[in-house]
């Protein structure tokens, strides 16, 4: 393969990544309605600890273990954002 269908493949993943993240979003919009319903708080660090063990022992590599929690910190953040506008949603 030369340059460019490495480019091309990138951008492929690019793409299923987007998919993946917003649907990840999706799911953690619904979490988030269902611990408010249960009285529950937001942010959970126990489960986002167990989140990043787990993504680190599954990782099989070229990404290193600290890049990999760095991602997943910065997604976790997110999540959490998504989760507070559902509700902000739901009030409007």
């Amino acid at each position: 393969m030369d340059i460019e269908d490495w480019r091309k493949r990138i951008d492929e993943l690019d793409e299923q990544l987007v998919k993946l993240l917003n649907e990840r979003s999706r799911c953690a919009a619904e979490v988030g309605q269902l611990k408010r319903s249960a009285g529950l708080p937001l942010y959970q660090p126990e489960r986002e600890r167990e989140i990043l063990e787990r993504v680190q022992k599954v990782n099989g590599g070229p990404l290193g273990n600290d890049a990999l929690k760095r991602l997943f910190e910065r997604i976790l953040d997110e999540a959490r954002v998504v989760e507070q506008d559902a509700d902000k949603d739901k009030e409007s």
